[in-house]
């Protein structure tokens, strides 16, 4: 007796991608590799300035309300360590809407629509209903610029092939196990298949929550270094979140002391972060961020 299936019960199909586009051919990769590709990336880089194209986006999806504005012109300057500084052009007029800059430890934000100066540290422990003053230049050096994988205990990694008819991604799980054996997922990678390109990062909070959801498409070769022509920043828990595209990437070319460099300008109100506005005379940036090389 026969138990082969009939023909007309069993049929075999092709998966195309969508739109009915032929699925490319898909690359293979393991933790190691991935985890070495995410080094050569950062340690590629050692300083640059860039032109870019931005749209900010304050507001919150889960809230139903964000308000976006658009054609802003930028320059991002970042020195290693963790130097980095903002400046945001308005559309058309192209004054200054914004000047920040960060140490890796402290920050500075010049807003001069408002006359306001803030300063504080990167840590944000209470956002402000002021979306604005929730921008933090380390925010987007963290998405501009990968950390390595943490591979030292009590880090674990975990390596996920997420794979299905519309999509083929490795995603690469950085996860801490606590001293009482709970395990918190810090952050995850995804590595497109296609080329083995970082497509997003994930960074959570200890309870799980999504600090930074970063994504990049259209990489291009600057300088000899690849790097992300277009990067989507969403901070949901600080209510703002970054479009970049870039317009022009020097990479590796110097950028001195004097371009870190941010006083408070006379006659704006002085917010030091979790204090009232006060309207000193200008104050020096604290002893720890005077520009200098140090690991924050």
């Amino acid at each position: 007796m026969s138990l082969g299936f009939s023909s007309c019960l069993a049929r075999r199909r092709a998966i195309s991608g969508r739109g009915g586009i032929p699925t490319p051919k898909l690359l293979v990769a393991d933790t190691a590799s991935l985890v070495a590709a995410v080094d050569r990336q950062y340690n590629a880089i050692h300083d640059f300035n860039a032109t870019v194209d931005m749209v900010p986006a304050l507001g919150s999806a889960e809230k139903s309300q964000i308000t976006e504005f658009k054609d802003v012109r930028a320059f991002i300057l970042f020195r290693k360590p963790a130097w980095i500084r903002v400046i945001g052009l308005y559309p058309v007029v192209r004054s200054k809407a914004f000047d920040m800059v960060s140490n890796g430890i402290d920050f500075r934000l010049f807003l001069p629509g408002k006359d306001r100066f803030v300063a504080g540290r990167n840590e944000i422990t209470a956002p402000s209903h002021n979306k604005l003053e929730n921008l933090r230049p380390e925010h987007i050096l963290s998405a501009l610029l990968v950390r390595p994988l943490d591979t030292s205990p009590p880090v674990k990694l975990l390596l996920e092939n997420f794979t299905d008819e519309d999509n083929a991604y490795y995603i690469l799980q950085e996860i801490r196990e606590t001293p009482d054996g709970e395990l918190h997922l810090q952050r995850t990678l995804w590595f497109n298949r296609v080329n083995l390109q970082l497509a997003r990062q994930l960074i959570f909070d200890s309870s799980g929550n999504i600090l930074s959801d970063d994504r990049y498409s259209q990489w291009k070769v600057y300088d000899n270094v690849p790097f992300p022509k277009h990067i989507e920043i969403n901070r949901p828990r600080d209510e703002y979140g970054v479009i970049i595209d870039i317009v022009k990437l020097d990479i590796n070319k110097g950028v001195s002391d004097d371009k870190f460099v941010l006083e408070q300008p006379e006659g704006t109100i002085l917010q030091i972060v979790g204090q009232p506005p006060v309207t000193p005379p200008n104050k020096a940036w604290p002893q720890a961020a005077q520009p200098q090389d140090r690991q924050p």
